[in-house]
């Protein structure tokens, strides 16, 4: 028997971890008792992925390289895109690319971090942060969420990804990232889908 493997397409340095440990974390969730195998993530520039033949040629490259692959999600931040408009014609395109395997695409609303401010009441006294630390109005409104969680680190060091994303990846509240974040709770969906084949 094998395990469902399912490989990642992500943007930033500290998601090649992050990721995978967010999507082990959510199938422990979904379907406890499947099988699910989740490698390290394959880094992408957002730029690679939108241009014309980028994120077509990324998807094909990662099905081809990862053995028994059952899905692949790809992950980018929507920055000032709507991801109601690019989300959906990116995947048009990577399944034109690979119509033979499940895929999903998600855009972070604006920036994978706002999936912390979404939950930041469960991140307190973790990673640099406040034991008082409070959930923003509009956890994706925030242009720079990295800038939000350096403002209100209270250890003096700035917010790194690559320090500190995969570590409050482990720790956020998922359930309550999901009620606040409507990309995260597409995520979810499109992780669920990834894994049971269920829409």
């Amino acid at each position: 028997m094998k395990p469902l493997r399912i490989a990642s397409v992500v943007e930033g340095f500290g998601e090649v971890a992050a990721v995978p440990e967010l999507l082990r974390r959510l199938a422990a969730e979904i379907a406890p008792d499947v099988w699910t195998d989740f490698p390290q993530g394959r880094r992408k520039g957002r730029d690679q992925l939108i241009v014309p033949g980028g994120i077509e040629s990324v998807v094909d490259e990662v099905v081809r390289k990862t053995r028994d692959v059952a899905g692949v999600l790809v992950l980018i931040d929507a920055d000032d895109a709507c991801p109601a408009a690019l989300g959906p014609e990116l995947l048009d395109r990577a399944r034109g690319a690979r119509p033979d395997v499940p895929l999903a695409v998600v855009l972070a609303n604006r920036e994978f971090e706002a999936w912390f401010l979404a939950s930041a009441v469960s991140l307190r006294g973790h990673q640099g942060l406040p034991i008082d630390l409070q959930l923003p109005s509009d956890p994706e409104r925030p242009r720079d969420c990295k800038g939000w969680l350096t403002k209100h680190r209270v250890d003096g060091t700035p917010y790194n990804p690559v320090r500190h994303q995969t570590g409050l990846t482990a720790r956020f509240d998922l359930a309550m990232a999901r009620k606040n974040s409507p990309s995260f709770d597409k995520f979810w969906r499109d992780v669920e889908y990834l894994i049971t084949g269920k829409r």
